[in-house]
């Protein structure tokens, strides 16, 4: 899709660098962090919401339970 070559990527880091300065980068890279890891939990979260009605599926089938054996 976006074919960035080295010199391209250099200016991108450069203008980065002018906009914001040195010491706003980690706090901006901190805080990137912490949203991608918000966003990974709560796309777990929404998978495992997701599967439960799929699990209780699988406990409802006939002869699952003990107390209703097949004879």
């Amino acid at each position: 899709m976006f074919n960035f070559g080295t010199g391209e990527i250099i200016v991108i880091v450069l203008v980065i660098l002018l906009l914001f300065g040195g010491r706003k980068i980690p706090e901006l890279m901190r805080g990137l962090g912490k949203g991608v890891k918000s966003f990974k939990q709560g796309m777990n979260e929404v998978e495992d919401e997701l599967k439960k009605p799929l699990d209780n599926l699988d406990n409802d089938k006939p002869g699952s339970r003990p107390d209703n054996p097949i004879s």
